[in-house]
Parts: C-alpha cells; structure tokens; sequence
C-alpha cells in the first residue's frame, strides 16, 4: 500500500510539472471584449440599453435621405445633444457623455427606469447610428443645488443643471444631485443628499455648488459655516469646489430694475445670501459663478414682459422657476463662465 501511493505520487507530480510548463508555456487567450450597445436597442422613437449606473460616451450618426434636425434627451428629461440639422443625403456624427444612476433625476425622487434611456426628438429627427460604451477617462461636473438647478421631472418646469448636458462634449459628463426645496441646512442634514454624493466625488472633478433660495430663515453665521462645510468636504475628496449664487427672481421695480430683497435674493432675516456666497469663495479661494449678476443683467435686458419667456409666468404666474427656454439660457451663462475662468478645457464644450 505504501508503495502504491509513492509510485502514484510520483505520477502525479510528473503531470503536474508537465502540465504547469505547458500552460507557462501557452499565452493567455485573451477573452473577445463586449459588442459596443448599439441601433438594435431603438426604435424610431428613442433607445433604451440595459447597463448599470455608471457613465458611458454615447456616439451618434444623424441623417438619411431626406433632410432632418435631431435633438437627443435622457434619462429624467435631461437635454444631451442641441438639435442638429443634417442636409438630405448626408450624415454627421456627435458625442456625449451620460451620467446613469438611481433615481435617476433628483436623489430625493423616484428610482426611474434601470437602464440608460435616451429619447429622439427635433424637427425631423433621423438616427442612422449609435454606439454606447463605459466612459473610463470622463471627467465629471457634479451639481448640488435647488430647484432651480435640478431635474425637474414635468414640464414644463427645468432647472439649469438639467440643460447643462447639451453644451458639453463627450468626456465631460453632469452629475446633476440637485433637489427641489433644499437649503444649506437641510442638504447637509439628509442622507439621500449630503452623505450620498461625498464619496462619489472623485479627484479632479468639478463640484457646483447653488444653495440659497431655500435658505428663507437661515441666520447669516449658520449659512456661511455651512458654504465652508462644503467647500471643505468637496476637497477632502480631491474635488474642486465652485461657488455659484442664484438665480434671480423676476420681481421687477417700477423702474424696471431688479433692485429689491424679493428679487435679488435677501432672506427673511436680511442676509445678503449672494453677497455671502461671494465673501466665502474669495475668503477660501473658490472659483465663484455669479449666477446672480449674470442674470440680473439679462432679465433687465428682458424687461417685465420679455423675462415672461425665461420664467413660468405665462404657465404658472411662476418668477422663480425657468421653463425649458430660461434654463437652456441659464445653462449657457454656466458653460460660458466655466469656460472663461478655465474651470473646463474649451475643446470639451459645445458653443452656440
């Protein structure tokens, strides 16, 4: 018996070496990478691909016979790709990049669908072809505010991070958490908010940072201890901060100017919310939007009846919430301003 097992040992160990030189000597077959998602998971209306949250580069082809105009929105309405017309018989190819996560519009919200769903819109929409694969390398902007900034899931009510997409190329994606009816103090304190995005933010990406509408009875040291508190966290992650005031409300003087508490943002307490929010970025050295000059000196521009177009007002006799329209403008004041204080390369922008 104790023969036996000596003799099998032997044999064992002989094929063993055998076999462990044949498989050192044989290079790894590398397994055939995944089949790129493409024109097989859409319909004429829109395309919907089953892949986890994450963020993916999504190539297109418009165009066909006929002459077309294709504008492309996903996920919780959000606008990726500007309506592009495309002369008959010729095609043209864009990018983007798309954020996927769950609840896919405001973090407060409903889960959404699974999945990356993108709808085809514009004039004469015609999409020839489309490849969807993960994004290794994208860069992201990721958005903390109100909501005059978030997804707003119904029209007709946008908010600007919501329209933001369309004026970015591939490589640069939107990360909108923004949530309707946040403050400083209250997206500090839930869960959902706060302590959910934090460790999602990665070296190197851009945190904005709107919070002020809400804060209607937060005292002047509280709401600065809580713009720091932001700041803070964003660079412990390696993220870059930046500051923006709000949007002003169309609340107009009889002279026509937006100089008054309503419209220019002072809350019930009389703190100067934007002028703080300015006093923080330049105490801790934050690139600062000025949200609030910027459209104060377009709806002045505007005047009471033309600033009715950028506002509900017509729809819900609204002076603080944007339209689709509003928040496309206000969106391109935020492309402008990141690509003039050189917070985004301008190869990874869309103008006009």
């Amino acid at each position: 018996m104790r023969r036996f097992n000596a003799v099998r040992a032997a044999v064992l160990t002989a094929v063993t070496v055998t076999l462990s030189a044949t498989l050192a000597a044989t290079p790894a077959q590398a397994r055939p990478a995944p089949r790129p998602l493409g024109l097989e998971n859409c319909t004429d209306t829109g395309c919907h691909f089953d892949v986890p949250p994450g963020t993916y580069d999504v190539t297109v082809r418009l165009g066909g016979t006929a002459a077309s105009s294709t504008a492309i929105t996903g996920e919780t309405r959000r606008s990726l790709l500007p309506e592009t017309a495309v002369p008959a018989g010729e095609q043209v190819t864009r990018g983007f990049t798309v954020n996927v996560r769950t609840p896919e519009g405001e973090p407060t919200g409903p889960d959404g669908t699974p999945g990356l769903d993108l709808t085809l819109g514009g004039s004469a929409p015609a999409l020839a072809g489309i490849r969807v694969t993960p994004a290794h390398r994208a860069r992201q902007i990721i958005l903390i505010g109100d909501s005059t900034a978030c997804d707003q899931p119904a029209a007709p009510y946008s908010g600007w991070g919501q329209q933001l997409p369309q004026y970015l190329r591939k490589g640069l994606s939107v990360a909108n958490y923004a949530d309707s009816g946040e403050s400083t103090v209250t997206y500090l304190a839930n869960p959902l908010l706060w302590d959910t995005v934090h460790p999602l933010i990665r070296p190197g990406d851009l945190v904005l940072v709107q919070l002020a509408h809400n804060d209607k009875t937060t005292d002047e040291a509280t709401y600065r201890a809580n713009l720091e508190a932001l700041v803070a966290g964003i660079r412990d992650r390696g993220g870059e901060p930046v500051l923006v005031t709000p949007i002003v409300r169309r609340w107009f003087n009889a002279d026509g100017t937006l100089n008054n508490t309503t419209a220019l943002l002072v809350n019930g307490l009389g703190v100067d919310l934007p002028g703080v929010i300015r006093s923080v970025a330049a105490a801790e050295d934050v690139p600062l939007i000025d949200l609030t000059a910027k459209t104060k000196a377009l709806v002045e521009s505007l005047g009471p009846e033309g600033s009715k177009a950028i506002y509900l007002y017509n729809e819900k006799r609204d002076n603080t919430h944007t339209s689709v329209h509003g928040a496309t403008v206000y969106a391109g004041l935020v492309r402008d301003a990141l690509v003039d204080q050189h917070l985004v390369p301008e190869g990874l922008v869309r103008v006009g």
